[in-house]
């Protein structure tokens, strides 16, 4: 079977320090798989190597169904300077389509049709006009998924990308992404801290926890242990009311 990303025995990290170890799993076309699991067990450092931001220590990551590195949108989580960059909606969203340019000092016809499609997609055409350091979290966030999918038209990359958003927010953003999964056929790879969220919108759930893992369909993942022990807790999260200790990133 071809999928359009399989780990096999990958081994991640920082300065030749693994935080992920021995890990293998696969995506196909058309999943949506949830990354859950205690703070600190690398799902950060596990994305960015998919991105090539950070390399493997060993094992590999393999690419198929002709998708390309370059050709997958991320979503990273905002840091403080980035919520505040002075730039309008539709210029945001346009520099999604940086990597597929090559050489090119101008952006294409084809170019600013994908930017104002997707803007349209997103519902944010009323607003692509306007200062994105002026917007709301929940609106930044529709931007930077808008831009997100400039790059690619297969695979999105999400880094908790309700985090901080209110509740009617947070369902908004999670409907919008399930729908651009089930409608659009864009495959969603997804960290989250939200349990019922991923539990909810989720096909596959990867769990990572100290080096052990479960990969598997969200049917499979409810009837686990590490699911029993995770939905005692009160907020229905994996958050450091388990585990006491930080992200790794």
């Amino acid at each position: 079977m071809s999928y359009l990303i399989e780990c096999k025995n990958l081994t991640a990290g920082y300065e030749g320090m693994p935080v992920v170890k021995d890990l293998s799993f696969n995506v196909s076309a058309g999943d949506y798989l949830c990354i859950v699991g205690e703070n600190g067990s690398g799902k950060s450092t596990l994305m960015k190597t998919i991105l090539g931001l950070r390399s493997a220590l060993s094992g590999e990551i393999i690419f198929g169904d002709g998708l390309k590195q370059t050709e997958i949108g991320y979503l990273p989580q905002q840091t403080a300077a980035q919520k505040d960059f002075p730039a309008t909606v539709r210029e945001v969203v346009l520099s999604g389509c940086l990597g597929r340019k090559g050489l090119s000092p101008f952006y294409s016809k084809a170019d600013k049709k994908l930017c104002e499609d997707n803007i349209e997609l997103l519902g944010i055409t009323g607003i692509a006009h306007r200062s994105y350091r002026n917007l709301s979290g929940g609106q930044q966030q529709r931007v930077l998924l808008a831009r997100a999918l400039c790059a690619t038209g297969k695979l999105l990359l999400l880094d908790e990308p309700v985090s901080g958003l209110d509740p009617m927010v947070t369902a908004e953003m999670y409907e919008i992404i399930s729908r651009l999964n089930r409608e659009q056929g864009i495959t969603i790879i997804m960290i989250s801290h939200d349990l019922q969220g991923a539990l909810k919108y989720g096909t596959k759930i990867l769990h990572m926890e100290s080096g052990a893992y479960f990969f598997g369909t969200t049917a499979e993942y409810r009837s686990t242990d590490i699911f029993h022990a995770m939905s005692t807790c009160d907020c229905h999260c994996t958050c450091d009311h388990h585990t006491g200790s930080k992200e790794a990133r």
